[in-house]
């Protein structure tokens, strides 16, 4: 058994897992919004891709560049004019209406695109490989992974380096005084949404030529950006790519073992984190 080989695999699989976490990391991060229907959200986009793919004969790539800014449209207006009246102390009411919006964006998609499942075709990308010594990775792999820092630097070039990061983090830190400077919350509270559902969209690419999926496939994807984002540090950006990363090598250390406890390796893990450090690896908060 080639443990680098297996190591490898799995801090590639960890980027994929980090796309799935960091939308989720930043919503909480400048909200402290909980959303159950991440996972939902990111079928959705892998579903609109597809479309893209499949009735204009776009490459997958160019689709999700269409995708993004349509998708940064449905997050501003979820925030602007569903999730707004959520917001505050009480965890709940932001709970219930995404888990309501999850339901929706299920059946809906079950309305529309039936339970059969879907996989968005990448061409010779799905089988090209590059070996690093006695290993072998392949493209797509690298180049999630890949995405995954980009999507992370990004993130921090925006929120530290620039004026709407600064409204992030004052709108994060005290929405009063920040009314008071100017600043609209409501405003910048859509944006942040926004930009994780662009984040959601990169995240769906990515999902859609790696592997299957259909209109259940959201509450897995949620779980394991929940698992991510905890291992990682709540609000913590780098935190999610070092989340992701354990959870893609404890599964793949786990299925080089035995393949069925692949999933359950990945659990094991977490919980191992949620017992040793409840408040993850690399506590950190956006603001």
């Amino acid at each position: 058994m080639n443990w680098l080989d297996t190591l490898l695999q799995g801090v590639l699989l960890g980027g994929l897992y980090a796309l799935f976490a960091a939308g989720l990391s930043l919503v909480f991060g400048i909200m402290r919004l909980v959303n159950l229907a991440h996972g939902d959200l990111i079928v959705l986009a892998a579903f609109l891709i597809l479309t893209l793919v499949s009735l204009l004969g776009l490459n997958p790539f160019l689709a999700a560049l269409i995708a993004a800014p349509l998708m940064f449209v449905v997050g501003w207006l979820l925030q602007y004019h569903l999730l707004k009246g959520t917001l505050g102390k009480d965890i709940l009411p932001p709970l219930l209406v995404t888990f309501g919006l999850s339901i929706v964006i299920q059946n809906g998609l079950l309305e529309g695109f039936t339970a059969d499942s879907r996989r968005i075709s990448a061409g010779a990308l799905e089988t090209a490989s590059l070996q690093f010594g006695g290993v072998n990775a392949g493209v797509m792999p690298l180049i999630t992974f890949a995405s995954a820092v980009l999507v992370i630097v990004a993130l921090n070039q925006l929120i530290y380096r620039t004026e709407l990061g600064r409204a992030f983090r004052a709108t994060s830190d005290d929405v009063v005084t920040a009314s008071l400077m100017g600043i609209r919350p409501n405003s910048i509270f859509a944006i942040a949404t926004g930009l994780a559902m662009m984040i959601v969209t990169v995240a769906a690419l990515y999902l859609g030529m790696r592997a299957n999926f259909d209109p259940t496939a959201g509450p897995a994807r949620l779980i394991y950006a929940f698992e991510v984002v905890i291992i990682g540090g709540l609000g913590s950006l780098w935190g999610t790519l070092a989340g992701g990363i354990i959870l893609g090598v404890a599964q793949t250390m786990g299925a080089a073992i035995n393949p069925e406890w692949q999933i359950l390796a990945g659990h094991i893990a977490f919980l191992c984190v949620l017992l040793f450090r409840p408040r993850g690896l690399f506590p950190r908060a956006v603001d």
